[in-house]
């Protein structure tokens, strides 16, 4: 392929969507759900022609990233499958405290991009938020609007509740969620309005 036609492909440039921030970060439109409560599904768990019951879960990402690494290289594999579903949260790409900055920046942007192309295609999309250390704050709430419905993750936290709770604290200040989908029990100082979604009856949808 040729350098031109290399610039033309939009999965090369990763410029079709509007960016913010610093680091112009692709934007994940705000999106809200229906009121009541909140099932999800694991990504690894889909299927094509899931059953009714599940088509009313949203997908979530809080599983080993090899897991959907595909995602952001070949958005368009998954699509159909994960369309059938009531609403997707935006792929949890780790940002581990150990991780290199530029690798924790580059997880951020997927993350967002992911989400931005979903909603593209007419998908409903909740942002998922992650951080690093408090170098990450710099970037890992861009692409994300205000008073929004986010989700966040409570897997292997309670081994790092003070790095957890420092950058849960400084997103609540930053965007300000209207809703905050908890993935896992929520740590009894965690504020703010905290719809909470256990692991194992997330599980008990593919039994």
């Amino acid at each position: 392929m040729t350098s031109i036609k290399m610039r033309e492909n939009p999965l090369f440039m990763r410029n079709g969507f509007e960016t913010v921030g610093k680091w112009n970060i692709p934007l994940i439109r705000k999106q809200e759900l229906d009121s009541g409560e909140v099932k999800l599904i694991a990504c690894s768990d889909t299927k094509q022609n899931d059953s009714e019951s599940n088509k009313k879960r949203g997908v979530h990402f809080f599983v080993d990233d090899y897991r959907f690494n595909g995602i952001y290289d070949r958005p368009e594999r998954t699509l159909s499958r994960y369309s059938q579903y009531a609403f997707l949260l935006s792929p949890d790409y780790s940002t581990y405290s150990d991780m290199s900055m530029w690798r924790q920046l580059e997880n951020v942007a997927k993350n967002r991009w992911v989400g931005a192309y979903w909603q593209s295609m007419g998908l409903t999309v909740i942002p998922t938020v992650s951080w690093g250390l408090t170098q990450s704050f710099d970037f890992c709430f861009d692409g994300i609007e205000t008073n929004a419905t986010v989700a966040v993750g409570m897997i292997g936290c309670k081994r790092s509740k003070l790095h957890f709770m420092r950058g849960y604290n400084a997103m609540l200040e930053k965007l300000e969620p209207s809703k905050i989908i908890c993935f896992g029990t929520p740590f009894a100082e965690m504020d703010g309005n905290i719809v909470t979604v256990d692991y194992s009856e997330s599980r008990k949808a593919v039994r």
